[in-house]
């Protein structure tokens, strides 16, 4: 099973090598955003961009509002499993 996690494109920190600063629920991690990249979405009209990161990639984006309602429900199940 894969989970990818909501995260938003906070800064471009390489631009050949594509990384960028995602900040997924207050915590910022570094990731690779090659995967959101083509001709019409370059690397630096990224910053913004929410995205689903998985093992350090951002491997598509989402929309605002998807990500957001994710991210409730993740910090649901937390609170249930810590409950628990």
């Amino acid at each position: 099973m894969c989970l990818g996690i909501p995260g938003k494109i906070i800064e471009i920190t390489d631009v050949q090598q594509k990384l960028a600063v995602v900040n997924v629920g207050g915590v910022k991690r570094q990731v690779n955003i090659a995967c959101i990249v083509n001709e019409q979405h370059s690397v630096e009209s990224c910053v913004g961009d929410w995205v689903l990161v998985h093992v350090g990639f951002a491997m598509n984006r989402i929309h605002e509002k998807e990500a957001i309602e994710t991210l409730r429900l993740l910090e649901e199940l937390a609170e249930a499993v810590a409950m628990g």
